[in-house]
């Protein structure tokens, strides 16, 4: 079990990176309805800028302003922003986890990756403290405050080719350091000295200045050359460590690898979009925006196709169950799962819910011990028979209450249990069984036990090739539960053998995967 806290809500989108292109996704999908969180480190690429150009109604502000005004935009629309980071995002049966480094647990049906990148620059003294200021990367968004003076270009690579003829727009004094080029061709040298272009080739050990802004650069032969400005590109990091593990297709640049997306932001998992530098780390601000525009809008579209494939879906589970219980035959024995009546046994009576509650059995069982005890099932047929079990048993619906649910949200409950338990809880037709557990677990009071019997094997009369379901045993129920290690204790973890006549009328035992956890 990994280390990690519950967040009990399931939002339709969970944006990751609180800049221009992920505040730009939240919008759209705020002003869509959709139930939106931001996580925000609080750190974007160009904080390190007094004033924001090229932004069309926006030239010239600083861009923590545009933040901020997005912020305020986005709490109009109900677009929550939790500040944090994110530590791992996995892939769920229901969509995405997004593990935050402090340990919360966030659960959405699709993320949306904006997260950026780093400009790892070389590790010259004086060239960080200015970056931003007179240490630049991009001619576009600061060249015209430094039209027309001695502009020096740094390069880092081959690259700095670009670079370097690209600054020559902005001043006619440019000064090129040619240590990161390489041996430079003769035919390049010529290019550069035909518009008059300064080279020196002793690299630059040392950026010289007056607080933030650059005056000079001292290179490796002792000289110093005079610049009012410096361009330089440093190795482009993305934010994506949280995600490699998913083996997500990348696309390889001159600059690095990078997400590979379509151009709506789409990876190559239908749950995870990834906009602005994280996946485009040439976009300036209007491109992010604009492409985080387009994710927010897209991945609407792909909840509405998503919401009626669940709503022509969802009735089939439904209708299974329904029909499973519409007979008057007895289906059940009515008694209480032996595994629950040994272990409840064992625990101080209160308030305990009972997953795919059937017929009732075991919450009756349990009402009669004392437990303030709840039956949720996704059939109506099945709550009603419940219900008159009770009755008949002469139970109040404060000791054995039934709740017809569809069992995706558990919206229908309120509070929380000291016992939690899912008995057999498997379905011949699709439940996102896993997740259904998980929000259940969420339900246990502190001090209070999950507990769930599965079967570990097909019956032994069964046809092997034709029983392809794979049946968890204990340890892999466990796993597959992933819930915080400092939040549960790990009571029971094994297996039972139980007693049973087959089809035919033969004595035979079924295995039974038995998992109790303790909430601490």
């Amino acid at each position: 079990m990994t280390q990690h806290t519950e967040h009990t809500e399931q939002f339709d989108a969970i944006v990751i990176g609180g800049g221009a292109a992920g505040l730009s996704a939240a919008l759209m999908l705020g002003r869509s309805r959709r139930r939106t969180l931001v996580i925000d480190s609080g750190l974007p690429r160009n904080r390190f800028a007094a004033h924001m150009h090229g932004v069309l109604g926006h030239e010239g502000i600083d861009p923590a302003e545009l933040l901020r005004k997005g912020r305020e935009e986005l709490a109009a629309y109900d677009v929550g922003i939790r500040p944090g980071r994110v530590a791992r995002l996995d892939e769920t049966d229901e969509g995405v986890s997004v593990l935050l480094e402090d340990g919360e647990r966030l659960t959405g049906r699709i993320a949306i990756v904006a997260t950026g990148v780093t400009d790892e620059l070389p590790d010259i003294p004086g060239l960080a403290e200015r970056w931003g200021a007179s240490v630049l990367h991009c001619p576009y968004c600061h060249g015209w405050e430094v039209r027309d003076r001695r502009i020096g270009v740094l390069t880092t690579s081959p690259l700095g080719m670009h670079q370097a003829q690209l600054i020559r727009q902005w001043s006619d004094d440019v000064v090129v350091f040619t240590a990161g080029l390489g041996p430079l061709e003769e035919a390049d040298e010529q290019r550069l000295l035909s518009r008059g272009i300064t080279l020196v080739t002793s690299p630059v050990t040392e950026v010289l200045g007056e607080g933030d802004q650059v005056t000079a650069a001292r290179t490796a032969d002792g000289l110093t050359t005079e610049v009012g400005a410096i361009f330089t590109a440093g190795t482009l990091r993305p934010h994506d460590g949280f995600l490699t593990h998913l083996g997500l297709e990348r696309a390889d640049s001159p600059v690095g690898s990078f997400l590979a997306v379509d151009a709506t932001g789409k990876t190559s998992s239908d749950r995870i979009w990834a906009v602005g530098n994280v996946s485009n780390p040439m976009a300036n601000v209007p491109i992010s925006m604009s492409a985080g525009t387009m994710a927010g809008s897209v991945v609407n579209m792909a909840l509405v196709t998503d919401d009626f494939d669940r709503a022509q879906a969802g009735p089939a589970a439904v209708d299974f169950w329904q029909e499973r219980y519409a007979g008057s035959d007895r289906i059940w024995s009515g008694k209480v799962n032996k595994v629950l009546g040994d272990i409840a046994a064992g625990l101080e009576a209160g308030t305990a819910l009972d997953l795919g509650s059937g017929e009732g059995g075991d919450v009756i069982w349990l009402a009669q011990q004392g437990w303030r005890a709840t039956g949720l099932d996704i059939s109506e047929n099945a709550v009603a028979r419940g219900r008159e079990a009770a009755r008949a048993a002469g139970l109040t619906e404060e000791q054995a209450r039934f709740v017809a649910s569809d069992l995706s949200s558990l919206s229908d409950l309120d509070g929380s249990y000291d016992l939690v338990t899912a008995s057999f809880f498997h379905s011949p037709v699709e439940l996102p069984r896993t997740d259904i557990l998980r929000r259940a677990a969420e339900l246990v009071s502190p001090g209070g036990h999950l507990l769930i019997t599965s079967h570990a094997a097909a019956p032994p009369w069964a046809d092997a090739a034709a029983h392809e379901h794979h049946f968890l045993d204990a340890k892999e129920e466990l796993a597959e539960l992933d819930l915080p290690a400092e939040s549960w204790e790990t009571v029971v973890l094994e297996h039972r053998h139980r007693p049973v006549t087959t089809p035919s009328g033969e004595e035979s035992t079924l295995e039974d995967a038995v998992v109790l956890l303790r909430r601490r």
